[in-house]
This record gives structure tokens, C-alpha cells and sequence, in this order.
């Protein structure tokens, strides 16, 4: 996790793809952004106009998909509502309505609506607090907290998000950052490096092991961890040239 002042939600960078877990892979809507006006608003209300559309005939997963879609295409405000309505209509404290709370979490959260992303993940968890969905629901709210300056509460939900999954990689990346923003820069080295064993290795997380071991007095070993994250870093920026001199 890098500085909060560097952040920009948006094009996060601190997690190569924060909310994996939630990727259901969706079919296309049919629709090239790049060729195309933005989707209308009014696609999801159209596809569920509550007065032509019962809640039996609604497909709650493939309102999920739409939602998914438009988050693809970076219509987060549609995203919210697709989410949003799928929540209504799935069934009552069901992994659906967990995931479509999250969801909507994070369209809120790409549109750095801290608020309303803090309580759609909090509806989520309060669905069920110890489900398959609820370590990223935990590890999202405490990344909403952060950025909407409630750094004590950010923690705590870190520290919950791993104790409902030790084997959640970002998790771990949190709850590192947190530590070391609040000097416990051992503890933070620990679960950096547990992220690190999980999986999760690039120039962010390289940066924030080099910044605790720096504050270990490990200087040789933060130069050593540095160099790899900028090494990381001018790889990551060719392949991007690259990728766009192809086109």
C-alpha cells in the first residue's frame, strides 16, 4: 500500500486487481466503448423497470454480470445501480445479496464515495460476517476507512479480514501498511512478507517491505528490496509502451 496522498482509487495501484475474488468473468454487453458512446443510464433501469418486471423473473447472477460489465467499461454510477438492484431482488441474507453489496462497495469506492462504499460493505458483512465473501468485504471497508480517515477502525477490519482468511494476500498487504504507518514497523515486516509468500509481489508491496526495513535499521537489505521495486516498476512501464505501440 503506498501513500495515501499518491492514491488515486480509481487507477489503484496497490493491488494489481484488488477485488479479483469478485471477477465472475461476465459475457460481453454487447457494447465497444471504444467505438460507441458511453452505455446509456438508463440501460439497467430499462432492463428491471420495477413495474414490468416481477422479482421471480429477475436473474440476480446476471444482474451481477451487468454490474460486473459496466465496472469493465468504467460506468461506475450504472455499476451502482445494477448492484444495487441486485441486491433487492436476491433472496434475503444469500451469498448473492452479500456479493452484490460488495460490490456496489467498490463502484462506490472507484467513484471515492468513502461513505457510501463503507456502508455497502458494511451491509455486506452484516449479512454474514464469517462467509467465503466476507474477508474481502472486511479488507475493502477497511480500505474505504483509511481513505475517508478513520485509521483506527482501518486496522481493526485489517486484523479481522485475516483472521477470517490467513490465506488472503491482500489482507495481509493492509494490514502491513497499517502497522507500519503506526510505527510497529516488525509487525508490519511480518505480514508484508506473508502477502509476499501468498503471492502477491510487485513494486508496491516492494516499497512498503523496503520502507520497514529501513525502519529496522536493515539498511542494506531496504537498498536491496528498493531496487527491485524500481526494477519492477521500468519492466511494468516497457510492457505498457510496448502494449501501446502495438496497437
Amino acid at each position: 500500500m503506498t501513500d495515501p496522498e499518491d492514491h488515486d482509487f480509481s487507477e489503484d495501484d496497490r493491488f494489481d486487481d484488488p477485488y479479483e475474488a469478485f471477477d465472475l468473468d461476465p459475457p460481453e454487453l454487447g457494447v465497444d466503448p471504444d467505438k460507441v458512446d458511453p452505455v446509456d443510464s438508463r440501460v439497467v433501469t430499462d432492463l428491471l423497470d420495477q413495474q414490468n418486471v416481477s422479482d421471480d423473473a429477475v436473474d440476480v447472477a446476471e444482474l451481477l454480470e451487468v454490474g460486473l460489465n459496466y465496472m469493465e467499461i468504467n460506468r461506475f454510477e450504472q455499476a451502482t445501480d445494477a448492484f444495487e438492484r441486485a441486491a433487492q431482488y436476491a433472496p434475503d441474507d444469500s451469498k448473492l445479496e452479500q456479493e452484490a453489496w460488495t460490490n456496489k462497495g467498490v463502484a462506490h469506492a472507484e467513484l471515492e464515495e468513502w461513505d457510501e462504499a463503507i456502508g455497502a460493505y458494511r451491509e455486506a458483512i452484516h449479512i454474514d460476517d464469517d462467509s467465503e465473501h466476507a474477508a474481502t468485504a472486511e479488507t475493502n471497508l477497511a480500505y474505504a476507512l483509511w481513505e475517508s480517515g478513520r485509521s483506527e477502525q482501518a486496522l481493526e477490519h485489517a486484523e479481522r479480514a485475516v483472521e477470517l482468511d490467513e490465506r488472503f494476500a491482500e489482507a495481509w498487504f493492509n494490514r502491513g501498511f497499517f502497522l507500519l504507518e503506526r510505527g510497529l514497523a516488525e509487525d508490519a515486516l511480518n505480514s508484508l512478507e506473508n502477502a509476499i509468500r501468498l503471492g502477491l509481489r510487485n513494486s508496491q508491496i516492494l516499497d512498503e517491505k523496503a520502507r520497514a526495513l529501513e525502519e529496522l535499521g536493515q539498511y542494506d537489505d531496504a537498498e536491496e528490496i528498493a531496487e527491485e521495486a524500481e526494477q519492477m516498476r521500468q519492466q511494468a512501464e516497457q510492457e505498457l509502451i510496448e502494449s501501446q505501440q502495438d496497437r
